[in-house]
């Protein structure tokens, strides 16, 4: 018990010299190199208060962005959900047979009515950010398109999406999902 008294001594001790020997210094001090060093101990301050405030600010722009990510994305699964219904109502109006002049009142009414509700639905996910394109011609974009298979093409030049089976979604600007397509190989290097 002696040792830890001695211990705990020996430990307040310390400070206690510590701050008699920074009071000596300080005295001993002239009043223009004590100002000098109470001035570098406040540009330190600043600097430090000046960084803090920097790195709040940067900790509040992160924090509203990922608030804004949030609440943009948050729909993600529920958007996929919804446009496996607009691939099906497009699946459904392709299923169709081909308009003619004289075909059958009930079937045209069908595909009025069938368009007019593929219309307004594209209508509503534009509305909500989800937006739909197709990409027949274009330059194949794995970022964008999943390849199913590659046909060798002269009309089309090699890397050209040829044909499309489902289109390419995306959710404010983020793809939502990537479009199934068919890539010309080997094709016309004039077209390039």
């Amino acid at each position: 018990m002696t040792t830890d008294n001695a211990l705990h001594d020996e430990q307040n001790e310390t400070p206690a010299t510590e701050t008699a020997e920074t009071q000596t210094d300080a005295s001993s001090q002239t009043p223009e190199a004590r100002i000098a060093e109470l001035e570098a101990k406040v540009e330190e301050f600043r600097d430090k208060w000046m960084r803090s405030e920097a790195e709040m600010q940067n900790y509040r722009i992160r924090a509203k962005r990922e608030v804004e990510d949030a609440r943009q994305y948050a729909v993600q699964k529920f958007a996929k959900d919804v446009v496996e219904a607009a691939e099906n109502l497009q699946r459904g109006l392709a299923s169709l047979p081909a308009k003619t002049d004289h075909e059958d009142g009930l079937v045209a009414k069908l595909r009025e009515g069938f368009e007019s509700t593929e219309r307004s639905f594209l209508g509503i996910l534009e509305r909500n950010g989800i937006t739909c394109e197709h990409p027949v011609g274009e330059t194949f974009d794995a970022n964008k398109h999943q390849a199913m298979a590659e046909q060798p093409s002269d009309e089309h030049a090699d890397g050209t999406v040829m044909q499309a089976w489902t289109p390419t979604w995306t959710l404010h600007g983020r793809l939502l999902k990537p479009s199934m397509v068919v890539v010309a190989k080997g094709g016309n290097k004039a077209a390039q």
